[in-house]
């Protein structure tokens, strides 16, 4: 092993692609999963994405979901897959496309905010394009229910009730490829014409094409008018737009339950307060009680 390489970079590295890798810096940690730049001894840059044995999904379904959207939206190149030699992990590896991001382009002033929300609008509609194939995870939003009523009390879920009753009572429609986290950071500008692409499939699964448009406005901050009016305008399929608050209610919930105590636990309680005034329907108001 090359000094200053993880044991599990350089084993998925040799076993997957053929080639050592000799430097290797992090991108990203999170519980389970790793995120690495490695350099291999060919002169290739490769990404390597480390997923944990006790992960529910792993490199292989990762690699499923990217390889069954890849003719319908720009998404790095698979180039190896599988178990790590001498671990329980699994790995990921895939071409480096560079490390500009829309997130960082529009931080910087290169790219405005507008543009940027169209960007991710399209590339939600191109991906949501992509047939579904019986392969794709499928997560029931009870699961997610009771997911997240394990993070929160249950007056927090009484609370939005009514957007709990809308997802669960919405009419059946034809499942599509959600991102299920896909935001600035997410997509990579590569090449001379700075050609949007998608990256991070970790939590990609079939579902309602709502709750992916959702998830973005929630994680870009776009619950505002003006800005939900870009994405979706920008957006070129059809939209059930009491489905897509309902799901935008449950997603700030959800952030809210995830986040960390303090300020940015205080920034999600402002954000859920500011759609419980703009979407009322969607929430249940506490009547006081009455006293003689």
């Amino acid at each position: 092993m090359t000094a200053g390489v993880p044991a599990a970079v350089s084993r998925a590295c040799t076993a997957l692609v053929g080639a050592p890798a000799i430097t290797a810096s992090r991108l990203s940690a999170r519980s389970r999963t790793a995120v690495y730049r490695a350099g291999l001894v060919d002169g290739r840059s490769v990404v390597v994405k480390l997923y944990a044995a006790t992960a529910l999904r792993n490199a292989i379904t990762e690699s499923a979901a990217i390889r069954a959207v890849a003719d319908h939206v720009p998404v790095p190149a698979v180039l190896g897959y599988g178990h790590i030699p001498g671990h329980e992990a699994t790995a990921l590896i895939t071409t480096d496309l560079g490390p500009l991001t829309l997130g960082s382009a529009m931080r910087s002033g290169r790219i405005s905010e507008e543009r940027a929300l169209k960007d991710l609008a399209g590339l939600l509609g191109r991906l949501h394009r992509a047939p579904v194939q019986s392969f794709a995870p499928r997560r029931p939003f009870y699961e997610q229910v009771t997911s997240l009523g394990r993070r929160c009390p249950p007056s927090s879920l009484d609370r939005i009730a009514p957007a709990l009753a809308a997802i669960a009572d919405a009419a059946h429609t034809a499942p599509v490829w959600c991102h299920g986290d896909l935001h600035g950071d997410n997509i990579v500008l590569a090449g001379p014409s700075a050609v949007r692409h998608l990256v991070d499939f970790t939590d990609a699964a079939a579902g309602p094409r709502e709750s992916d448009v959702a998830q973005t406005l929630v994680m870009t901050d776009a619950l505002s008018t003006l800005r939900a009016r870009t994405v979706t305008d920008a957006y070129p399929l059809a939209l059930d737009h009491h489905l897509l608050a309902a799901w935008a209610v449950f997603h700030t919930t959800r952030s809210w339950a995830h986040s960390s105590p303090g300020e940015d636990r205080a920034l999600w309680a402002r954000r859920l307060d500011d759609l419980s005034r703009r979407t009322p329907h969607l929430f249940r108001t506490r009547r006081p009680e009455r006293t003689r």
